[in-house]
């Protein structure tokens, strides 16, 4: 099960100030309107889509389409780009070509000339921040796993102040330092899972990186 998690907060941050800025000095708006969260999440939700924002996060300049596909061929066959088949190749290039690749540049994450073949990155493609949280099916997410130490301090809480014996063999102090120390190492955890599965870290996509480690 992989969910997908947007940040924005920089991109819109800065747009806010492009918009006053437009106002004060009449200029017209030449970028893409600001995109909700949930109109990038439906552009993103496609994973081809989002080994094409990963691999333009890696890169600096322009991208031909035929390296791009070839690139994305590899990660969706889980291969590498010498071992991808003519048929493999082709058919990721074309639904980049007519379906892919146009949304996203429609969106403002690329620019994509179809004419001459060639994306590139966009001030949107390196400020926006995705996420993905894989949970498999016999794993806890972090939701949960925060909920039940939440839940086990809450118990643990009300046991030492019913006095319950022998958790009462260990003072106060000592047991919301456990407390302390477990959810802030758990929150340690978290910050550096949430980075390795960032979309654009790492040479391979986060699907892939946790596939590998499986």
């Amino acid at each position: 099960m992989c969910a997908l998690l947007v940040e924005t907060n920089a991109w819109l941050e800065r747009s806010v100030m492009d918009m006053a800025s437009q106002q004060h000095d009449g200029t017209p708006e030449d970028e893409p309107s600001d995109l909700s969260k949930g109109e990038i999440f439906e552009v993103l939700r496609n994973q081809r889509r989002r080994f094409v924002l990963h691999y333009l996060k890696q890169i600096e300049g322009s991208v031909e389409l035929g390296d791009l596909a070839q690139q994305v061929a590899a990660w969706e066959y889980e291969t590498t780009t010498d071992a991808v088949s003519s048929a493999q190749r082709k058919r990721v290039y074309t639904t980049l070509q007519q379906t892919h690749l146009p949304k996203m540049d429609e969106a403002g994450i690329l620019t994509f000339d179809a004419d001459e073949g060639v994306i590139n990155s966009t001030d949107r493609t390196h400020d926006l921040v995705v996420y993905l949280e894989i949970v498999p099916d016999r794993e806890f997410s972090w939701r949960e796993l925060y909920l039940s130490l939440g839940a086990i301090s809450c118990a643990l809480v009300a046991t030492l102040w019913l006095e319950i014996y022998p958790f009462t063999l260990v003072s106060d102090l000592t047991w919301a330092g456990v407390i302390a120390v477990t959810i802030t190492a758990t929150a340690i955890a978290h910050i550096y899972h949430e980075r390795q599965m960032r979309v654009g870290h790492g040479d391979q996509p986060p699907e892939l990186s946790y596939s590998a480690d499986d």
